[in-house]
Order: C-alpha cells, then structure tokens, then sequence
C-alpha cells in the first residue's frame, strides 16, 4: 500500500501489475507471492484501519523530535513551540451511502458523499498529531475538546469551532485561542480602542467584549433526581481588527488573551494556514482522487497509509540540507524506486554526472 501511495497508482490493477515487474527486488521484504487484486481488495476491507492508524502514531511519537523546527539556525517567536492549529479537509466520494456528504441533495443525480479528516499539527512540527475521521456532514467543532489541553497552549482555528461552553472551559484551564470572528456573533462591548497610523489612518481596532448564551444543563436535585435546567453561559473574550493591507479589507480575530500584542495574535492566526498547506500537499502529491477499495475501512487505510508517506517524505526532506520542494522530492522518491542511496543522492544530486564528466575529461585521448 505504501508502495502504490508514494507511485500514485489509481487502481488495484495498476498495483499488481507493478509489483510483477519489480518481483525481483520485493524478496528481502520477504514478498515471495504476488498478491492478487481480489486479495488486496479482501485485506483492504478485512484489516483494521486502526491498525494503520498505530503504525502513524508509533512513526510519529519516535520521531517528532526531528520534525521540530527548534534549531538554532531556524529561530522562531517563543509561542511557536506551544501552538497548535486545528482543522479538517473533506476527501469527496463517489457514493453517499459509505459516508454522508454535506448540504442539500442536487436536483439531477444523486449527492457525493465524502470523508471529513479532521487534523490538529503542531506549529513548529507540519504533520498531524492527532487525526479523526467522519462523515463530511459532521460539524467541525466536535474535535475541540479542552479537557485534553493543557494550560499554556496555544490554538489557531477557524470559526467554524466557535463554541461559547469550550472556548470558556478552554479559558478556564488556561488555554489560549485565536480563531476568525463570525459575523452574526452577538455580544455586549466593554471597551474599545482605536489605534491609528502615522497617516492618521486606523491600524488595529481593539475591543473587550463579552458573549452571553443560554444553554440546557442537566443537574441533580436534593432528592438525587436529574433535570434539565437553563444557565447562562458568560464568556469575556478579545476582538482585534486589522486592516490587511494585500486584500484591502478589516479582518476581525477572536481571543481571549488579553494582553498578548495585537502584532503576535495576527501572526499566531496567520499561522493556521500551514494546516491548509499541509491539505493541499496531500491532496496534490497522493491519490486521494481514486480509491483501492468501496467500504469505508478500505478508504481510511488509504488514507492513513498516505499520511503514513507524507510523513515519511517530510522527514526525508527535513534530514537533507539540499533544498527541495516537497513535490520534487516525492517525484525523486517515485523513480527512484530501485537500490540507491537515497540519502546520498538527494544531497548531492549532480555528483554521479560531475564524477562521470570528470572521468571523461581527464581520462587520456585514445591510440592512434
């Protein structure tokens, strides 16, 4: 599977019949029988996807250190190292009946469904660390869990998250958000301050405000009976507003550190946008176009197995100091699939044409 994800194979035919052309060189995997496309596809629906899964987490855990960009030579702002970005990428499909897609049914056909794989990185690392999946008509804000936060995080978000009970339980444990204001938000305005430019022009716009959101509660009486009560929920947060000068619009940011400057809360938001990169690599470098099996569990091991390269790939192009881009190196990887030193070769790309130039150069004329 490995294989086939990093050669962007589409099919289970194009899988066997690859691997029957480099029979010779799958021995020392101890692959002595090539298997079929019906026994692909029975190991694709039979294997448990969370296998895979512990496979990403084992390969992630023993080697997140190498994944942090924490080197001297590579300084970055001390919230780095705390923030976390989440976020979730919806994989179409064919078929609605594997998993449920989002919105309305069309008016001629029938509706995709699509898997949502819902993802939280590490800032300063580029790779998942914690990954689930769902139907695409999930709501996002379910991965937002504060109890598994610790005081002194960071989180970058989108505003699909904004949840008033979890962003004040988040508050509560000492965790800071940032996330994007949402525009029917409605809430009482303590204070607000302009701060205007050299050219008298509005810079950033500051305002302490707090929400207040009726909710269902269920609680225990003297008599031990559980009932459903109404509380208000109060949470005191921060709105900043910037003018972003590229698409000449305000942008409004949510948080509730008070105090932090407005200049790093812009940077800690403008930060979310490595997880939408990190989407875009997947999608462009990996087939999650086409899938080697119909049941779901066969398309979440694809997919975990493309994590699972993606992963690999990243630390291959973090342990080279050769300059690659993260396509370039997965199309090396892709024809490179024969005994070389990979390593040696990504490093020092030119070095088998310049010995083989120098060797033609300096060997002596022939005979006459």
């Amino acid at each position: 599977m490995l294989y086939a994800v990093i050669s962007r194979f589409d099919s289970l035919r194009e899988i066997t019949s690859a691997t029957m052309a480099e029979c010779r060189k799958l021995h020392h995997l101890g692959i002595s029988d090539l298997p079929r496309r019906s026994t692909l596809s029975d190991a694709n629906s039979r294997r448990d996807e969370g296998i895979f899964g512990k496979i990403y987490m084992d390969l992630y855990q023993s080697y997140k250190d190498r994944l942090s960009s924490d080197s001297p030579s590579h300084k970055v702002p001390k919230w780095m190292k705390r923030l976390q970005i989440i976020d979730s990428t919806t994989v179409s499909l064919f078929s609605n009946l594997i998993f449920k897609g989002v919105g309305r049914n069309p008016k001629t056909g029938k509706k995709k469904g699509g898997i949502k794989v819902h993802s939280v990185i590490h800032a300063n690392e580029g790779v998942p660390c914690d990954i689930q999946f769902t139907s695409a008509a999930k709501h996002d804000h379910f991965l937002l869990a504060p109890d598994k936060l610790t005081a002194g995080d960071i989180i970058a978000m989108d505003r699909a998250y904004i949840d008033y009970e979890k962003l004040e339980q988040m508050t509560r444990r000492g965790v800071i958000y940032v996330t994007k204001m949402k525009q029917n938000l409605t809430y009482e305005t303590l204070s607000s301050t302009y701060y205007m430019n050299e050219k008298g022009m509005m810079q950033w716009r500051e305002q302490y405000v707090v929400f207040r959101k009726e909710v269902k509660v269920k609680e225990t009486d003297e008599n031990g009976e559980e009932k459903e009560v109404k509380r208000v929920i109060e949470h005191k947060a921060r709105i900043v507003t910037y003018v972003d000068e590229k698409k000449h619009k305000l942008i409004r940011l949510l948080t509730n550190d008070m105090e932090m400057p407005y200049e790093d809360i812009v940077a800690i938001y403008k930060k979310r946008w490595a997880i939408g990169s990190l989407f875009k690599q997947l999608k462009q470098n990996f087939p999650l176009r086409y899938f080697y099996g119909e049941s779901g569990n066969a398309i979440k091991v694809q997919i975990w197995v493309t994590l699972i390269a993606n992963l690999l790939l990243t630390l291959l192009q973090r342990g080279v100091t050769h300059a690659w881009s993260f396509s370039g190196l997965a199309t090396m990887v892709r024809i490179l699939m024969y005994y070389i030193d990979v390593l040696g070769f990504l490093e020092h790309p030119e070095k088998d044409w310049e010995a083989a130039l120098e060797e033609a150069t300096s060997s002596p004329p022939p005979e006459e």
